[in-house]
């Protein structure tokens, strides 16, 4: 009998994690999303340009990864198999229509098309070879294949930051059940509303586009963590970035918080040494994220919150998928929005004493919040893609960029009038920044741009 009931409650676990988190029809390809809201007030308008999709700046995308490479029977680039090596690289894209320019996705977005004629594709990538961490940057290939794979990759991120006013790498870490381009594809949709600005560093850790595999790619998850920690530390050491941010999503916000509580070990001791680990680290985002709360409480003790200038959890009550969560593993996700009643006093405290170092945005009531399971909303959101990418490309604290913060709990959310006060927001800086022009200094890109119909509902 107990061993009958084992097998009907994992045989209720698996069919659960199936019906949320069913898999995509082609997981190699990526819908074009959602035009940000940030863009639909003129803030981000200087990222809209005439270029074909398939142009990166550079020639493609920067990716780092610790998966293994596809077998002869296996299609793709890299598969599901980990590898302690971490490999870099640049990928090649393309989309549907060759001649789809950005400009034309946002509009076929903006006017809810879901586009699927125009799936992004990885049709290639250069390996530069793995990045180990103690071989010097060197461009002798005979004496050392590891060296310059650093060098390459090193100058890779370096020419992307010399065409850029800001010297800021940006890194995206993806969620469970996605195969080695996923990333790849969102990071590059991030890094055009960026308006290409920095350089953008897609990571790709060993998941599986699998259901069944959620609890080996957990696994992974937090126990890869010390690739991207030496990720971080080769992009501190060896390039010209002044600040560096981190997008997790998902199952892949495990690895970056701990990889963050790693740093926050090493560093104790030295807090106050500006050559410490993580000195460069500006924001981390932690989205969607499918960390246990009791073991984020951890690494708060552990001293997280100091490895970052800013630590940013976006939470919703309507993810269907960390509700699964929560109920296959008996404990609530950092990603579920907490009620009133589940909010402790030392969180709340640390909420109202620490906002200039933590913010927690409860994302429940954001536009297209609960679309699908409610899981992947910082790309079906048009209000949480456009705060998300606010908050990396001018830093700005949560009030200029239309959020307000309950006295009582230190929790941010987006207010009923959120559209109206992000049309004021942006409207007044975007004259600003468009009447700030002169001979030597011309008028900022999109200034003189017809405006596109918005995609927000009245």
């Amino acid at each position: 009998m107990t061993a009958s009931r084992n097998v009907l409650s994992l045989g209720v676990v698996l069919a659960m994690l199936l019906v949320v988190t069913g898999c995509a029809s082609d997981p190699l390809a990526l819908k074009i999303v959602g035009a940000p809201e940030a863009l639909n007030h003129g803030k981000l308008n200087a990222s809209i340009d005439a270029q074909p999709i398939s142009e990166l700046p550079g020639g493609g995308m920067l990716y780092a990864t610790d998966r293994a490479p596809v077998v002869a029977s296996e299609s793709g680039f890299y598969g599901g198999g980990r590898s302690q090596a971490l490999r870099v690289g640049l990928a090649k894209l393309e989309v549907g229509d060759s001649d789809l320019t950005w400009e034309k996705a946002r509009e076929i977005s903006i006017l809810k098309n879901k586009a699927a004629h125009y799936p992004l594709r990885v049709t290639g990538v250069e390996e530069f070879g793995a990045l180990d961490p103690s071989a010097p940057l060197t461009e002798d290939t005979t004496s050392n294949e590891a060296g310059v794979a650093r060098a390459r990759f090193a100058k890779a991120i370096n020419d992307r930051l010399d065409q850029s006013p800001q010297k800021d790498v940006f890194i995206y870490v993806h969620g469970y059940k996605v195969v080695f381009e996923n990333p790849v594809l969102v990071s590059s949709e991030l890094w055009h509303f960026l308006g290409y600005e920095g350089a953008f560093i897609a990571f790709s850790w060993p998941s599986t586009p699998r259901s069944t595999a959620y609890f080996g790619d957990i696994d992974a998850a937090a126990g890869m963590a010390r690739n991207l920690r030496e990720l971080i530390e080769f992009v501190e050491t060896s390039t010209n970035a002044e600040r560096i941010h981190i997008l997790g999503y998902s199952a892949g916000t495990r690895m970056v918080a701990r990889a963050m509580e790693q740093i926050a070990l090493i560093n104790r001791g030295r807090e106050t040494d500006p050559k410490r680990l993580g000195h460069k680290l500006e924001n981390v985002m932690l989205v969607s994220s499918d960390i246990d709360r009791d073991v984020f409480a951890a690494y708060l003790a552990d001293g997280i919150l100091g490895s970052q200038r800013h630590l940013v959890i976006y939470g919703s009550q309507r993810d269907s998928a960390l509700q699964v969560s929560s109920a296959v593993t008996g404990h609530k996700r950092l990603g579920s929005m907490m009620t009133s009643s589940e909010l402790t006093p030392a969180f709340r405290r640390l909420l109202i004493d620490n906002r200039d170092r933590i913010s927690y945005i409860n994302v429940s009531n954001a536009e297209d919040i609960a679309l699908d399971n409610g899981h992947g909303y910082f790309r079906s959101s048009p209000w949480v893609s456009g705060d998300i990418l606010m908050k990396l490309a001018y830093r700005l604290p949560p009030e200029e960029r239309g959020l307000v913060r309950d006295p009582a709990t230190g929790i941010l959310s987006f207010p009923p009038d959120y559209l109206q006060r992000m049309a004021a927001i942006q409207s007044v800086a975007f004259a600003a920044q468009c009447s700030n022009h002169s001979a030597t200094r011309p008028k900022a890109p999109g200034c003189d741009a017809k405006p596109l119909p918005s995609s927000s509902k009245n």
